[in-house]
């Protein structure tokens, strides 16, 4: 796992923190420098990439997972962006646990790549965690024809 971050605008207050779960650790470290560097590049959005089993094989894990949320807290919420199946399973479980994540952790329902982006981005300009996931959500409707 490690972490990236993007620029923000926002004088100071601290940011959403976004997490990106996939079954590959090499696809969400991807996205991640993808989402920060489209985002400024700079250094006040933490992003952090869970992806693939502690091993470096294929899954998901919630070891990775719960690290990654805690590395990007700076309390504010955790925007936690997942690509498929057991990501969203496990995701889900730690939340409903209650104590194995940061306070205001979230799984936001939205694109992983655009998705990324966009929750990326909209934190880099100092929004919640209610924007950073609406913004998120709404990359469902980006068309690309």
């Amino acid at each position: 796992m490690s972490a990236a971050t993007a620029g923000g605008t926002d004088g100071g207050a601290a940011p959403v923190g976004v997490v990106l779960v996939s079954h590959s650790g090499p696809v969400a470290e991807s996205v991640a420098t993808l989402a920060a560097g489209l985002a400024g590049g700079a250094d006040t959005v933490p992003v952090a990439a869970a992806g693939g089993t502690p091993d470096g094989g294929l899954g998901t894990s919630a070891e990775l997972i719960t690290e990654a949320a805690r590395t990007v807290d700076r309390g504010a919420g955790v925007a936690i962006l997942v690509d498929l199946g057991s990501a969203v399973l496990t995701v889900k479980t730690l939340i409903a646990e209650g104590d194995e994540l940061p306070e205001g952790s979230r799984l936001v329902d939205a694109p992983f790549v655009e998705g990324a982006v966009a929750a990326v981005v909209t934190a880099s300009a100092g929004a919640d965690l209610d924007a950073v996931a609406a913004a998120a959500g709404e990359a469902y409707g980006y068309r690309k024809e």
